[in-house]
């Protein structure tokens, strides 16, 4: 399975979004986001929590412990 950092860069390049776009977005910086892709460091539950809502995903299917993106 994909790890965070993986499956954050796959959703993020299937909406066609820059990293500095996206890390705009969420209201952090571009490196603090380059951080989240090469795993780095890693989100407080909250920032997870609007990436999975963002991307209309399951929390599990974002960390890695799914393949299925299905929101339950």
């Amino acid at each position: 399975m994909a790890t965070f950092g993986e499956r954050l860069k796959q959703l993020r390049a299937e909406k066609k979004l820059t990293q500095k776009s996206f890390a705009a977005t969420m209201k952090i910086t571009e490196r603090a986001y380059q951080n989240y892709e090469i795993g780095a460091s890693t989100p407080h539950y909250e920032v997870l929590m609007f990436l999975a809502d963002y991307f209309g995903v399951s929390l599990d299917y974002l960390v890695g412990r799914s393949d299925d993106p299905e929101m339950r």
